[in-house]
């Protein structure tokens, strides 16, 4: 999967380079332009992409053309250059062809199988934080209305509770960080001494970014929480 999470990297680049090339010699460079160029003049001189699926070039040229599509009409900042190690991901499908995604372990195109926590069965996008690959999914289903309600509850932000509802309901905060901040020190304090880039460093800065991780996963918990209770509930919120 880092595999194919630095192809899709490379590919996007090199599209982007070019594409800031074509505009700068008075070209209208487009995705589909892009990947005609990679393929006919590009990608074979580049051995080792043919052991990777090809559709995550594709897939890394039609993300740099929605960037540029959002840039133009003022939804987004102009696109830049993706790094290694900072949100690496990748999307991939079967070529048209359902992948099968049944129970929790599942083959993918080029990967092989993987195995998840909960049965799912939709297309899928990979992308890594903090060390770990999340597997995210879009799927179809039928949208299943409710008459409106005109109830209303109360939300009240808070400091030392999340947020109290005017029907009684109160969440705590969350005191994530406070819960894992000596851990953290400890950490960072081992590391202080080690050669930046060597195997120890990496070691510890990937311990230090699953804990970071954690931490944000917990705050992350606590809001969908506060947001699922107030909108599975029959009424309207305000505060």
């Amino acid at each position: 999967m880092a595999q194919h999470a630095g192809y899709s990297r490379w590919c996007y680049n090199w599209g982007l380079s070019l594409w800031n090339a074509a505009y700068k010699y008075g070209y209208k460079p487009n995705a589909r332009k892009l990947r005609e160029v990679f393929t006919n003049h590009t990608k074979h001189k580049h051995p080792w992409m043919k052991n990777l699926s090809s559709r995550v070039y594709q897939y890394a040229f039609i993300n740099l053309g929605e960037a540029f599509k959002r840039f133009f009409q003022g939804l987004g900042k102009y696109p830049r250059f993706k790094r290694k190690g900072r949100s690496d991901s990748f999307t991939i499908d079967n070529c048209g062809k359902p992948i099968e995604l049944n129970g929790w372990s599942h083959k993918l195109p080029f990967i092989g199988i993987i195995k998840t926590y909960e049965p799912i069965e939709a297309r899928t996008k990979k992308s890594r934080q903090a060390g770990d690959w999340y597997l995210s999914c879009s799927y179809e289903f039928n949208v299943i209305t409710t008459p409106k309600k005109t109830d209303v509850v109360g939300v009240d932000l808070g400091v030392k509770t999340l947020a109290t509802l005017s029907d009684g309901k109160v969440f705590e905060s969350v005191r994530s960080y406070r819960q894992f901040e000596a851990k953290l020190s400890r950490l960072q304090y081992l590391n202080r001494h080690k050669e930046v880039g060597s195997a120890n460093w990496k070691k510890a800065q990937r311990k230090i970014a699953r804990l970071h991780g954690k931490v944000a996963n917990i705050r992350k918990d606590a809001l969908h929480k506060l947001t699922t209770y107030v909108s599975q509930e029959p009424r309207q919120s305000c505060h």
